[in-house]
C-alpha cells in the first residue's frame, strides 16, 4: 500500500464496460505469463479513454480448486493509467506478497485472477460504512491498514466486526478505530474476474 494522500486522488471515474474488464483480464495474465517466464512486460494494448485514467487497483490471485489466496497487492491513491496499475500490480501480487512465496508460472494455469479498480478514498463516519459497498482505509499515527469492499462478506461481519478487522489489519488494537487519532476513509470499487474454470472471462 503507497502513503500518499487520499484526498490527492480524482474525483469521478467512467464505469467500466464488459470489454474494458476483459482487456485488463487478459492485459493481467498476460502480465503474469510473461513476466515470469522473461522477467520482461508485455506490450500495452491500445486503451480506451476509461482505461487511461488514473485510477488505483488491487489484484488478487486465488487459487481455483480452493479459492486459498495466493497473492493480492494494490495501492490506495491513483498514480497512473489504469492498464499501467494492473500492470504493476498484477506482478506484485505474484512476486511481492510477503505473506507468499512467490508465485511460480507453472502454478499460473491453476490461479484464478480478481481486479479491483477504486474510487476516489474520502472520509467516512464508522456509522455511515456500508457492508459490501464500502471499502476501508485508516491511518493511525504510523500505522495503517486497507482492506477491500468484498472481504467481509463472506464471514458476514458486522459493521463493527469490518472496523476491528481493519484495525488488525493495520497492526492495531481492535476499536481504534472509534479514536480521535484515528483516521477513516471510505472507497468504493468495481470488483471482477475470471471465471471459476477458465483462464479468461470476466465475471462481475
Amino acid at each position: 500500500m503507497d502513503n500518499h494522500d487520499p484526498a490527492s486522488a480524482s474525483v469521478t471515474h467512467n464505469s467500466l464496460s464488459a470489454d474494458d474488464k476483459q482487456v485488463l483480464l487478459e492485459l493481467a495474465r498476460r502480465t503474469l505469463t510473461t513476466y515470469l517466464d522473461t522477467g520482461r512486460f508485455p506490450p500495452m494494448p491500445p486503451a480506451s479513454p476509461t482505461l487511461s485514467e488514473q485510477r488505483a487497483t488491487f489484484v488478487t490471485l486465488r487459487r481455483r480448486d480452493t479459492g486459498e489466496l495466493r497473492g493480492c497487492r494494490g495501492e490506495s491513491v491513483a498514480q497512473e493509467p489504469l492498464v499501467e496499475s494492473v500492470v504493476r500490480m498484477a506482478i506484485a501480487s505474484a512476486t511481492n506478497d510477503p505473506r507468499f512465496a512467490p508465485v511460480t508460472s507453472s502454478e499460473l494455469e491453476d490461479i484464478r485472477i480478481e481486479i479491483s479498480a477504486l474510487t476516489r478514498m474520502h472520509p467516512i463516519a464508522p456509522e455511515d460504512v456500508v457492508i459490501g459497498r464500502h471499502g476501508l482505509m485508516i491511518r493511525h499515527g504510523p500505522n495503517a491498514g486497507i482492506l477491500l469492499p468484498q472481504v467481509p462478506e463472506p464471514y458476514e461481519w458486522t459493521r463493527a466486526e469490518f472496523l476491528d478487522a481493519l484495525c488488525r489489519k493495520a497492526g492495531l488494537p481492535p476499536g481504534s478505530w472509534n479514536e480521535s487519532a484515528a483516521e477513516l476513509y471510505g472507497f468504493e470499487a468495481e470488483v471482477w474476474g475470471e471465471a471459476e474454470n477458465e483462464t479468461d472471462g470476466p465475471t462481475s
